[in-house]
């Protein structure tokens, strides 16, 4: 794909991006896919999963007392727990705003091993990143944060993700379904939004304006950006994913770039369209 070619005028060290469809083939990639990069809030999206097998294996349930008082998985998974950005301090009742909260998935992460007994980055290499032959992925840290990853292994996660074969499809659904509608809060990068969408684990694009994704991005898009320069993106409508990686801290030039990126991307995607399943 040419479009994707555009990374090369990124004012960045590095960087590598590739495009996956919904059947698993990949449309085209650009740099080195097999250079591990950071992935900062990227990280995220595959602790969720992990979260998600953890309620398919009957560890947890979604609805079940997790973090503050009042709280539940599905608070924390939706940033509605009332936890404050990067501190266990409760700013708020559950479910009032879109707080967002890296707090939030650092209690989750820890709810997690509880439940389960193992701890929760060999929960997610064991249930998530082994299956998917995810081998250059790790979680280091924070469930919210410490992820490092490779564009090829990101790749392999957006096609489970768009035909799921670790969970149930409808749980995926469910996964990118806006969780408590209607909520106000602030996108880390682009400010207030009313309504913030969310769903578990994953921001939901609706109508947000402004965004890192594309002005030609469908409202169902969903997905996730990191503060390393990172992000994934997966569109129903288009039928396919982006994954971008790069080793600058997001910024200025991200909020430039990327829309324009994603809309040509878009553009080449509706040049050729997927091809039927076999």
């Amino acid at each position: 794909m040419k479009s994707l070619a555009l990374i090369e005028n990124w004012p960045v060290p590095h960087a590598a991006a590739a495009v996956v469809r919904a059947d698993g083939t990949v449309a085209g990639a650009h740099g080195p896919t097999g250079q591990r990069f950071p992935l900062a809030s990227v990280t995220k999206p595959l602790a969720a999963y992990a979260a998600l097998l953890a309620y398919e294996e009957g560890a947890v349930e979604l609805d079940e007392p997790a973090g503050p008082q009042g709280s539940t998985v599905r608070h924390l998974l939706a940033h509605t727990s009332g936890l404050a950005f990067d501190e266990h301090r409760v700013m708020g009742a559950p479910g009032e705003r879109r707080l967002y909260s890296n707090a939030g998935f650092e209690v989750l992460g820890d709810h997690i091993a509880k439940r389960t007994g193992i701890p929760f980055a060999d929960y997610l290499r064991e249930g998530v990143l082994e299956p998917l032959g995810m081998t250059s992925t790790s979680l280091d840290g924070s469930p919210a944060k410490d992820g490092v990853s490779t564009v090829d292994d990101l790749v392999r996660f957006a096609a489970e993700v768009q035909a799921p074969q670790l969970l149930h499809p409808m749980t995926v659904a469910e996964a990118m379904t806006v969780q408590h509608p209607g909520t106000k809060g602030v996108l880390p990068g682009y400010g207030h939004q009313n309504p913030n969408d969310w769903g578990l684990g994953f921001e939901i694009r609706a109508a947000k304006s402004p965004h890192w994704t594309g002005m030609s991005s469908s409202p169902r898009t969903f997905g996730h950006f990191g503060q390393a320069g990172t992000f994934l993106w997966i569109d129903p409508e288009a039928s396919a994913a982006c994954v971008a990686l790069t080793d600058r801290a997001f910024g200025a030039w991200a909020v430039e770039a990327w829309p324009a990126f994603t809309d040509a991307v878009l553009a080449e995607l509706g040049q050729f369209p997927t091809p039927p399943l076999p």
